[in-house]
């Protein structure tokens, strides 16, 4: 990459939009950053939506924030890279260009009806489509949230299905929807080069509908679902130029060349690209990755399968994934809901004022527990407070609940992974987002994993992971291995517990998780 040339990432996450200009050496350009908060829109109890639009229109903003930036003009920048939410799902029309529906959220619980009823009575239950999607039937998965949108529009007398099965909707992901958008939206279909509706493989992994060895959709899985795959995007790779973005101002002209999901992103930017080579992003979930090479491996311990990513016409990369709901979002449960802190940051001081957590535990199952135990009937709970408890005891405990939840899903993937690499017990974490500036929770973590946990110099790996997918797509870095140069450690912290503490600490959180199950019935 020359040196006035730049890359935009565009990170669309559950919580905000940010876009970052990167410069040739995967740092961040100062001052050209823009983030911009969305609404978390509540409806019911284990509800959770967004607006499509406010997204849309915070996206453009952020970009015309960076485009603002006094020394870098656009056309500087040579590609366009999106990493987006995961799962958050979009149903739209064609012609209007609008929502028909809000965004229905990752976290979002309302589908259990429907993956109830699509386990009910067969073999497998839970697992009936895991084979081929490496998934099970959840809540969390995009495919449900169609085939709800539909039912609700059928309901109203709209002809959702119907209008589906034509074409007039168009459903996707938070990336299928910002690229249409950016290609043209509505008025892209009055020409000769129609809006793009695409996705990139590791988002049409998380939809429920796509098989992982053909990487297309999986018709059969799709009318099951009752999803009609006329209103599906197209799957492309992670990384190649799909088009360009329309307009004369504001990036017309750039390409769009890079398509990942959020924690495939996160993957990408910390350069895993090895099998064995592990991550967990500290966000409003947490996330853990291990890349296990150009072949899908299959959990035996409630881990999902999934696309890490695929370069242009390469064989496609797979991982594991363990996926917690409330990580970040349990310190924001804090501040915003309980009202015990005023910011993120005061989390790390009350903690450490603390000798120990006074056998305090905050399990965080607000809707459900994901990976490894897949309990939707779980509810979150606090166990052991007494009137000695204070909220510094709050703090710790919300902390180390992200650490322990991280632990259960290292502890599945150990089981899945070990017997296929033995060193993957051994290797390093690297971390990211945006828990990592906190000091206790990291050795915390490695303290209960017991292997170093490493902190990259640029943390925002997600939107660097876009960064780099789109500049591979467009020439801007040679190869993989260019990039793994480029990669930079922070800071590292190595484990000082030791093992009785650690068994006694994991018990001890395991009885705890046991106080969850059972409160909520499956149909919400």
């Amino acid at each position: 990459m020359t040196r006035n040339t730049f890359i935009l990432a565009i990170d669309q996450g559950t919580t905000s939009t940010r876009a970052i200009l990167f410069d040739g050496e995967g740092m961040p350009v100062p001052a050209a950053t823009a983030q911009i908060e969305h609404r978390q829109i509540f409806p019911h109890a284990g509800w959770v939506e967004h607006d499509p639009m406010e997204i849309w229109e915070n996206v453009r903003t952020a970009m015309a924030q960076v485009a603002g930036y006094a020394d870098i003009g656009p056309a500087s920048v040579r590609a366009i890279g999106i990493t987006n939410q995961r799962e958050t799902t979009v149903v739209w029309d064609r012609t209007t260009g609008l929502p028909v529906y809000n965004a229905i959220v990752w976290q979002d619980t309302r589908t259990s009806g429907i993956c109830a009823r699509l386990a009910e009575g067969h073999p497998e239950g839970a697992d009936r489509f895991r084979a081929t999607t490496g998934l099970p039937l959840s809540t969390y998965f995009a495919g449900p949230k169609i085939r709800w949108i539909l039912d609700h529009l059928d309901a109203a007398g709209e002809r959702g299905t119907e209008r589906a099965e034509a074409g007039e909707l168009l459903a996707g992901t938070m990336d299928s929807w910002l690229v249409w958008n950016l290609t043209g939206g509505r008025r892209g279909d009055d020409d000769d080069n129609p809006a793009l509706h695409v996705t990139d493989v590791t988002n049409a992994s998380r939809t429920l509908l796509m098989d992982l060895e053909t990487l297309d959709w999986d018709e059969e899985i799709c009318r099951e679902v009752g999803v009609p795959s006329a209103m599906l995007p197209e799957i492309v790779s992670s990384s190649g130029v799909l088009g360009e973005v329309t307009g004369r101002r504001m990036f017309g002209g750039t390409p769009i060349a890079g398509i990942l999901g959020d924690q495939q992103a996160a993957l990408f930017g910390q350069t895993c690209f090895e099998p064995g080579d592990t991550k967990n992003t500290y966000g409003t979930g947490a996330f853990l990755l291990l890349n296990t090479g150009t072949t899908p491996q299959f959990s035996s311990n409630g881990l999902l399968t999934t696309v890490a990513y695929r370069l242009g016409d390469d064989a496609p990369v797979y991982a594991l994934e363990g996926s917690v709901a409330m990580a970040g979002s349990l310190v924001q449960w804090l501040r915003d809901n309980l009202g015990v802190i005023s910011s993120a940051a005061e989390t790390e001081d009350l903690a450490a004022s603390l000798e120990d957590n006074g056998d305090c535990y905050l399990v965080p199952a607000f809707s459900g527990l994901l990976a490894p135990h897949w309990r939707p009937d779980a509810r979150g709970v606090m166990v052991g407070l007494t009137r000695f408890h204070t909220k510094a005891h709050l703090a710790r405990a919300a902390l180390e609940a992200t650490a322990f939840q991280t632990c259960e899903m290292a502890s599945a993937m150990l089981a899945d992974a070990g017997a296929a690499d033995a060193t993957v017990s051994a290797r390093p974490l690297r971390v990211d987002g945006g828990m990592v500036g906190n000091d206790f929770l990291m050795q915390f973590q490695a303290d209960l994993l017991g292997v170093d946990v490493i902190r990259p110099e640029v943390t925002e790996t997600t939107a660097l992971g876009a960064a780099f997918a789109a500049g591979l797509a467009v020439g801007a870095w040679e190869s993989v291995d260019h990039l793994r140069e480029l990669w930079r450690e922070d800071r590292r912290w190595s484990p000082q517990m030791s093992d009785d503490e650690r068994e006694r600490l994991l018990g001890r959180w395991n009885d705890a998780v046991e106080r969850t199950l059972g409160w909520a019935d499956a149909e919400g």
